[in-house]
């Protein structure tokens, strides 16, 4: 197909962004936006008893924190339901397709008496090639006419050619008895109308595949590629539910995950270059293919995706990071940091953010500067003040007021202090680590001293040195 990309992302607003529709809406966007072509967003909100505003409003937002941008205005398949119906009139003028007239009742009696012969209950209609002038006043389905005979392929990128008989597809409902249309109807000409060039989905549309190819046929218009992608299992290896933990995209958004390695993890769940695991999103771009989806659904592990975002946390920008975290916090209901605080948060960045896997974790070892005096030190922490340490901050105090405030020097400083003490700096590290942050477990203390600054850093340690308990 020589015309630029268009791909699609067609989810039901009937709950949340399931991690497989992320997926599927990722290898949408990395196809197109690696070739230059367009992501077109449609919601198939034709489930008027289901569809809400609140679904779409989710997914919307499990998008957006993904990265997912589309082309275009959000496009509503209920919306056009009048252009749906005005193909399916367009076949039936043309002998393409046919009105039936046959009751619930007698689709199922035909289907009973196919049953106890032992044939096939796939129903023919007998009003397939009725001339009009037969048929009753009475309501009708329209349906398109199938082929008989031969077979149909279908030429997908991910599962090869897959062969089905004719005689294996019925005359598919169009047009319901009340007029509307059905939503394989409203897919192919939602698809043609927004020319969609490469159609890729779950696996369990595959034999819609089929189905839907007697429309493209019928109309005379071009199929797209197809592209069926296989779903994503548990570590059980059972289709990923609830029982394996979270399903939707927006908890993980909730959990703390960064969206760089929410992407990165999803690309590599069944696509594959090479052995490459941590990558950039401008290299997924660059290598996206579709012959890289492997036939075999892929296991979600959580151990792989916390890994996958350590790393990407690491080697984010700052500033991005800072403003990652600002939206964490609005996402999962956190209390939103003062300017001081962000300040703060942005410049313990760099010491925070190597091997911290999640947001919280993130945020957990920059509590020290997240938090104000008085510092209340916790349990173990505690154990570190007693009156000897106590009595040896104190001491160390004022060598720390005149010294350059540089690691260099605060590092000469600390050992020569320890060495005069006949002890080793580990043993001073506890009682520092307490009285600049309250626990037992930080990042460096030079980091910490670096971050906080002289003026907050000396009161802090003159702060537990005076405190009696």
């Amino acid at each position: 197909m020589t015309d630029a990309v268009v791909t699609r992302f067609a989810p039901s607003p009937t709950g949340y962004l399931h991690i497989g529709g992320a997926r599927t809406a990722l290898f949408n966007w990395l196809y197109a936006r690696g070739r230059g072509g367009k992501f077109l967003l449609r919601i198939e909100d034709t489930d008027r008893a289901r569809s809400t505003p609140e679904a779409t409003d989710a997914i919307l937002k499990s998008m957006a924190w993904l990265g997912l941008d589309h082309d275009g205005e959000v496009v509503s398949q209920f919306e056009g339901a009048a252009r749906h119906a005005a193909v399916a009139h367009e076949l039936l003028a043309a002998g393409k397709a046919y009105k039936c007239f046959a009751t619930q009742d007698e689709i199922q009696a035909f289907r009973d008496a196919a049953k106890a012969e032992g044939n096939s209950t796939l129903y023919h209609s007998p009003w397939r090639d009725a001339d009009d002038s037969t048929h009753p006043d009475t309501p009708f389905v329209v349906r398109i006419k199938a082929p008989q005979s031969g077979t149909t392929v279908i030429r997908d990128e991910v599962q090869g050619d897959v062969t089905i008989r004719n005689d294996q597809l019925d005359d598919m409902v169009l047009l319901r008895s009340d007029g509307t249309p059905v939503y394989m109807l409203a897919v192919v000409v939602d698809d043609h109308d927004m020319g969609v060039t490469h159609v890729i989905r779950g696996d369990d549309h595959l034999n819609n595949a089929a189905r839907q190819m007697m429309i493209y046929t019928a109309m005379g218009w071009q199929v797209p590629v197809w592209a069926h992608i296989p779903l994503i299992h548990g570590a059980d290896g059972k289709k990923m539910s609830k029982r394996h933990g979270a399903t939707g995209a927006e908890e993980y958004q909730i959990m703390g995950y960064p969206a760089a390695g929410m992407r990165n993890y999803l690309t590599r769940l069944g696509w594959s270059h090479g052995d490459d695991e941590f990558f950039s999103d401008a290299q997924a771009l660059e290598w996206f293919d579709l012959k890289g989806i492997g036939k075999s659904p892929a296991r979600f592990d959580l151990k792989k995706l916390e890994n996958l975002s350590g790393q990407h946390i690491a080697a984010t920008d700052d500033a991005a990071l800072q403003r990652e975290i600002i939206a964490f916090l609005a996402a999962s209901g956190g209390d939103a940091l003062s300017e001081a605080q962000l300040a703060g948060l942005l410049a313990a960045m760099p010491f925070v953010k190597e091997r911290s896997k999640m947001f919280p974790e993130l945020l957990d070892k920059s509590a020290f500067v997240l938090t104000s005096r008085p510092i209340t030190p916790d349990e173990k922490a505690s154990k570190h003040l007693d009156t000897v340490s106590r009595g040896m901050l104190s001491e160390l105090t004022p060598q720390l007021q005149n010294a350059s405030w540089e690691r260099d020097s605060l590092e000469a400083v600390l050992n020569g202090f320890a060495e005069a003490q006949d002890t080793k700096f580990g043993e001073l590290a506890g009682p520092l680590r307490a009285a600049l942050a309250g626990r037992a477990v930080t990042p460096s203390v030079f980091d910490m001293m670096l971050v906080l600054g002289r003026e907050e850093s000396l009161a802090r340690l003159n702060d537990a040195a005076t405190d009696q308990g």
